[in-house]
């Protein structure tokens, strides 16, 4: 019952090609502002002066990009609940022979599928972007390390807006929510300012949000297949948030995993103990 709930919400979702678009918006826009302005911008620095300075720059962007795409394909997805919310869809649901846990579940299940698919569609659209500007695909070991970051991005993403969505009860307040979430997570991301370039109680906000730590942990993957990350100097890689400064400590991949794992348990408690009072309420 529950792979049919998911492959019903999966369907749905892609049937509506605005929905499917506008889940991809934040994506084009970055993509668009780097090809017009950003990418002159960066790599007219003097830090990104040598041959590599494209391949680096492109890699470094693309990271962003395909952290974003975690975040704003799953939330699409996740319109499908609060719109069978607002069609009483549910109602259905609940007056036919299934758990309600079951009808919760291939929510999130849909949600993180669909964030898999389109995430890894954009990992793809961004190496052909990269190539075809003189860069190189990512080794065979490098593609591994992307494709599992992808997996614990979207499923993080997934139960920290599960958590924000399960609150939501008409679809007038997710529009609101998707387009708050699609302005600021150019600037969360430190895609349209390098981070180093923000106010420092903004870096600090930055450095705790976790989303953040995906396209930290994207980018040491994609930016090492250009140089290795020991000779990457500090400035750069604290500047364009590739790796997050605290003082003189560097956080480390583990402790940016620790982190993602740590968001993706407790949100998801979070959005259990709502989807249960909603239930005694009801």
């Amino acid at each position: 019952m529950i792979l049919s709930l998911v492959r019903r919400n999966i369907k749905l979702y892609f049937r509506d090609k605005a929905s499917v678009f506008f889940s991809m918006l934040s994506v084009i826009i970055i993509i668009g502002l780097y090809v017009l302005f950003l990418g002159k911008m960066v790599q007219g620095s003097g830090d990104f002066a040598g041959e590599a300075a494209r391949f680096l720059t492109d890699s470094w962007i693309m990271a962003g990009v395909i952290a974003t795409a975690t975040v704003t394909t799953t939330l699409g997805a996740l319109g499908q609940m609060v719109d069978d919310l607002t069609k009483k869809i549910n109602r259905d649901f609940e007056t036919a022979p299934i758990d309600r846990w079951k009808i919760v579940i291939s929510y999130a299940i849909s949600s993180n599928v669909i964030g898999i698919l389109m995430s890894s569609f954009t990992f793809v659209l961004a190496e052909v972007y990269i190539v075809a500007y003189g860069g190189e695909i990512v080794g065979f070991i490098a593609l591994l390390q992307i494709l599992g970051l992808i997996i614990l991005s979207t499923i993080t993403s997934s139960a920290f807006l599960f958590f924000f969505v399960s609150m939501l009860k008409t679809m007038n307040s997710f529009s609101i929510i998707s387009t708050i979430v699609g302005t600021i997570i150019g600037f969360l991301m430190g895609i349209y300012v390098p981070i180093g370039a923000l106010p420092t109680a903004i870096q600090g906000f930055i450095k705790v949000f976790p989303p953040s730590h995906m396209a930290s942990l994207l980018r040491q993957v994609m930016v090492n297949e250009v140089v290795a990350m020991e000779y990457l100097p500090r400035e750069v890689s604290e500047m364009l948030g590739i790796q997050f400064y605290f003082g003189d400590t560097v956080t480390s991949q583990f402790s940016s995993i620790m982190i993602l794992v740590t968001t993706t348990l407790v949100f998801f408690g979070l959005s259990v103990l709502i989807v249960s009072k909603r239930k005694r309420e009801a």
